[in-house]
Order: structure tokens, then sequence, then C-alpha cells
């Protein structure tokens, strides 16, 4: 279970079997692992009293406030949670010195990018659209992701669901951008705004699926534009039935997570459908030149065989009247003689 960014310095260091006693509400919990830190705070496996869960602790009151705050708002979205959910708030006084901290749900898993290695590329689409699903209704509540990659994202299961494991980024729409990851970031590529919108999102979302089709990523060339994202989508096969959907996001052109999650899906079905659409070749069986056998079923040959029988027996018949009718023509005709 990947967690957060490893991109600064540790701000804590607490061994496995740290026990962290809450100030206010007594719960205890016992360090297990570190799941991570990032610029905000120290992320740990801890053992409490119900089981496994993660906790987030930091020396900013602000920080842990604020993410609080979100996942709150996050519970009260309606359908599946996409942020895991909160457990408890408290301070932790260590070493002379308060600490902050939350305990949050731990979501079991497998980081994005790593399951789509592991599984196929073919499960990209289906986990990218619940994405979107869960990106419209968190957008209709007036928040923005604003960190998304796929480290934030982890698919459990099965039935395989993507959720989230840090919402650090994630900023009131119309505000500046909290945190974010410069590949994932349409002020580092085409120098677009770091306003918190649903668009800002949508550009990440279209990152993403870039990066999982280069699961090493790449720097930016030059200035870094359009220019580079088009020729590195052109280049991957993978992404020839994204390619239209993923321009439209680099380029902000769709208006809601929910449009963009009708053009990703056609462009599966359209991929999907096409190939089906040919029409199959009739199979012929080989017979030897001048040959009248022809290929046919066992109910179309007993048919043919009752209509064969019937015009026989109708051939007969005639032919019997016929020299019965002349054998009468001669008698008649002897005898006036």
């Amino acid at each position: 279970m990947a967690m957060m960014n490893n991109t600064s310095k540790k701000p804590f260091s607490f061994p496995p079997g740290t026990v962290i006693r809450g100030k206010w509400y007594k719960n205890i919990y016992t360090i297990v692992k570190e799941l991570g830190f990032g610029a905000n705070g120290m992320v740990y496996l801890v053992q409490g009293s119900s089981g496994y869960q993660a906790l987030k602790m930091s020396d900013s009151n602000v920080s842990i406030t604020s993410e609080v705050n979100v996942l709150k708002a996050f519970s009260k979205v309606q359908g599946s949670p996409l942020g895991p959910k909160l457990l408890d708030v408290d301070d932790w006084e260590v070493r002379g010195q308060k600490i902050h901290f939350y305990v949050m749900e731990y979501i079991q898993g497998t980081d994005l990018l790593s399951f789509v290695q592991s599984k196929g590329f073919s499960w990209t689409g289906v986990l990218v659209a619940q994405l979107l699903t869960d990106l419209e209704r968190i957008h209709k509540e007036g928040w923005v992701f604003g960190d998304l990659k796929p480290e934030n994202l982890i698919v459990t299961g099965p039935p395989y669901r993507i959720r989230c494991i840090d919402v650090g980024g994630t900023t009131i729409n119309g505000r500046a951008i909290k945190e974010f990851t410069e590949f994932f970031d349409r002020g580092y590529w085409i120098g677009g705004s770091r306003r918190a919108e649903p668009s800002y999102d949508l550009f990440s979302v279209g990152m993403i699926l870039i990066n999982l089709a280069y699961p090493a990523r790449f720097t930016k060339a030059g200035e870094g534009n359009m220019k580079q994202l088009r020729q590195a989508v052109d280049a991957k096969d993978q992404l020839k039935k994204f390619s239209g959907t993923i321009q439209d996001a680099l380029e902000g052109t769709f208006q809601s997570a929910g449009e963009m999650r009708v053009s990703l899906l056609n462009g599966l079905s359209h991929a999907q459908t096409v190939p089906q659409s040919k029409p199959k070749p009739k199979v012929q069986r080989s017979v030897p030149n001048g040959s009248s056998v022809r290929a046919s079923s066992p109910h179309t040959s007993r048919y043919q065989n009752q209509r064969s029988k019937k015009s026989s027996h109708f051939l007969e018949t005639v032919l019997v009247v016929i020299i019965v009718s002349l054998l009468y023509v001669l008698y008649i005709y002897g005898e006036l003689m």
C-alpha cells in the first residue's frame, strides 16, 4: 500500500511498537510500520482496539484540521466512498512535543499502477471510468482533489474498486491547489492555472492514463507542451482508444468528470465493436469441379428428399393415366374397324 509523497524529509520517525495515547479521547494505538510521509506529516499502520488502521500525524494543526474536514465532507457524499472513513481525531504529547493526529480506515490493496501492470492494461478503462464517477460526485460538493496520481489510488477487491488513500491535496473549488505532483500538474506541462476547478483534476486523469502506459514516466523536453504529450499518446497502441479523451482532458475541453467518463466509455465501446462489425466469411466446402453437391443441414436434406419422392409418385401416376388412355383409344378404334 503506497501512501503520500516520498519526496521530502521525514517530519517524524517512530519505530514499530511505539504506543500512541490520545490526550483527549484516551484511545491507544500501537505502531506496526510506516506507510509513507509527505510535506504535511507521517502515516503509520497502527493496531487499534478494532484492528488495523491508518494514523496520520503532523505538527501542523491546520493541516490535520483541513484533512479531517475533507474526510468529513467525503463521508456525506452519497454513493461508495472514495476516501477512507474517519475514525478518530486527537493529540499526542511525546518528548515535550504536541503532535496532532487523526485515525482513518486502513484501505488494503494495490496501487493503481502496480495493479494495471499485474492484471493487464485492459483494466484501465473500467477503473478510470469509476474514478471519474467518484470525481463527479466530489466536484458537485465543491471539492477538487488536486494531487491525483496512481500512488494515491488503491485498487481493493475483488470485486475491484478504486479508492483514494491521501486527501492532503483536496482543495475547495476556486482556491489555489494545495499539493501537486509535477507529472500530473497542468501548470508544469502547459502553464495552465493551478486554480482548484474540475478541469484541473481531469487534466490529472489524462496524465494518469498516460502514466499507466509509461510506468517509468518521462521528463519534460524543453518547454514541455501539448505537442510532446500528443506524441507520447500516439506512440503507444494501448492509448489509441483513449487518445481523443486524453487530448480533450489535457486541453480542458470537458465541462465535467461525467462528460469525460462518457467520452472514455465511447472510446472503449468503439474499440470493442469495430473489429466485430465485419461480416463473418461464409464457410464453403471444396467440391470437385462440375459437381452439384451442396452442403446442407439434415433438416434441408429430409425436406428435399420428401419433395423428390412426391414428384416421382406424381410422374408415375400421370404416365399410367396416359398409357391407359392410349390403350382405350386403340380398343375403340379396333371395334369401329
